[in-house]
């Protein structure tokens, strides 16, 4: 487990610039793939939960042509900061070499629409560990304190596999 923002990052895909507040990018250098359309993105370490697992918070920054007719967060949009999110969290954990990896589920209650304009934080926890899996869950919020909540989540991370077969 990492619990610093040094994590390296998988060689070539990600660029790893230092920003303000303990952020770190977490921005493809490939931006013919589907993470530039949520990017710029930022990763940041939490406190550890109480018994010690680790947590982190992954920040996008919502703009129009993240909205929905209602002029709020798409939920196409929402379920892509979560789904990459997981990986960036786990990554940060020092868990995986993330662009190897896939998605095995991703549940997800909405709960309230994103607002445009304001960060969009997903802050996820590792509930556990094994040799080939890790499980997440968290939250999407927005606001000074987090009081705003826009989604829930779990979901589940298959590592990559050694063998290149």
């Amino acid at each position: 487990m990492n619990d610093g923002i040094e994590a390296p990052l998988p060689a070539g895909h990600f660029d790893a610039q230092a920003q303000d507040g303990g952020w770190l990018s977490w921005n493809l250098n490939d931006k013919t793939r589907f993470n530039s359309f949520i990017e710029p993105l930022a990763v940041r370490p939490e406190a550890p939960l109480p018994d010690g697992r680790p947590r982190a918070r992954i920040r996008m920054h919502p703009t129009r042509k993240h909205s929905n007719l209602g002029d709020n967060v798409h939920g196409a949009v929402t379920l892509a900061l979560i789904d990459v999110s997981l990986f960036a969290a786990a990554h940060q954990f020092g868990s995986l070499n993330a662009g190897f990896s896939v998605t095995l589920d991703l549940g997800t209650q909405f709960i309230g629409g994103g607002r445009l304009g304001e960060p969009l934080d997903a802050v996820v926890e590792q509930v556990r560990e094994t040799g080939r899996l890790i499980f997440l869950r968290g939250m999407v919020v927005q606001g000074a304190n987090d009081e705003h909540i826009v989604a829930s989540f779990s979901g589940t991370i298959r590592k990559a596999s050694q063998d290149k077969r």
